[in-house]
């Protein structure tokens, strides 16, 4: 996969991912825990039937014998599929998002430490304005009466996120496994993630109150928002570095704050469209340099001579 496709494969991904919002604006008596368990649930029935058409009877008897990378990026799944829908019933989509924003600053961090990467000063310089960006969009709304619980659970999940992107990335470009000369497949990480979110929400979630208007909200939500982005996700991971993944995640930033204008009425303040105008910024001008490097490589006359 060309870098160019894997970048537009991330725009849809975080496209995607940002129509949770607005759509869960539109339940009419699902609760907090109870949209959360439908959601899940309905994502691991969708990944169950995809990921057995893609790898056959094989993905359940490998299931069975997972490594730890797997269950680790599996309970990382989980954590962000719980704690985001629960953030968004505490609070406002706009406040949600811009506390998952910190997930590059974070996930930076966490490739430096654990991976030894080297990131190129226009990725630090990105992330820099990128989490004034939401540093500024933060202390505008906290000053309004921002909720400290759905900022606090919010939170949960650029820090998970942030350790499974590692995770990804270090299996996907680690040495593949001598004994099959392959590298371990992560894809089944989603579906055990999926299955604990539903888990671990169910007690939460009884009785059941959702509608079929509900129901058939958040089936849209577990298959189109959750399932199709978190899978194409564990493919773009094999070609874009942990850090990238994550700068380019702050677009659901923008893109989420945008439906829940346009689709549920939730006006952002002039500190949030400043913010996200930041963030934005950072996004095109970080991708515009890396594509003009890599042109300038490609050019005769264009590599060191020494």
């Amino acid at each position: 996969m060309s870098h160019r496709r894997a970048l537009a494969l991330m725009v849809l991904i975080t496209l995607l991912w940002s129509m949770a919002g607005v759509v869960s604006r539109h339940l009419e008596q699902a609760g907090s825990f109870e949209v959360t368990f439908w959601r899940s649930l309905f994502n691991a029935v969708t990944l169950s039937i995809a990921l057995t058409l893609i790898r056959g009877p094989r993905l359940w008897r490998a299931l069975l014998h997972a490594p730890w990378p797997v269950w680790f990026s599996a309970v990382c799944w989980s954590v962000m599929f719980t704690a985001f829908m629960v953030a968004i019933t505490l609070t406002t989509v706009a406040n949600v998002l811009v506390t998952m924003a910190v997930g590059p600053l974070i996930t930076a961090l966490f490739a430096r430490i654990f991976l030894r990467h080297r990131l190129p000063i226009r990725t630090w310089l990105a992330i820099a304005a990128a989490g004034l960006g939401i540093a500024w969009m933060f202390g505008q709304e906290a000053r309004s009466g921002l909720s400290l619980t759905g900022t606090l659970v919010a939170l949960a999940v650029p820090l998970a996120a942030a350790l499974n992107f590692t995770m990804l990335q270090h299996v996907g470009h680690g040495p593949a496994d001598p004994a099959k000369a392959a590298r371990q497949d992560m894809l089944p990480a989603v579906l055990i993630g999926a299955v604990l979110s539903a888990l671990y929400t169910l007690p939460f979630a009884l009785p059941f109150q959702a509608s079929t208007h509900d129901l058939v909200l958040l089936a849209m939500l577990g298959s189109v928002q959750l399932a199709l982005p978190c899978l194409l996700l564990v493919r773009v991971s094999r070609e874009l570095p942990a850090p990238e993944i994550a700068l380019l995640g702050l677009l659901e930033v923008v893109f989420g704050v945008s439906w829940a204008w346009l689709g549920a009425g939730e006006t952002p303040g002039a500190s949030t469209l400043t913010g996200g105008a930041l963030v934005l910024g950072a996004l095109v001008a970080n991708e515009a340099l890396a594509l003009l490097g890599r042109h300038g490589k490609r050019l005769p006359g264009a590599a060191s001579s020494g």
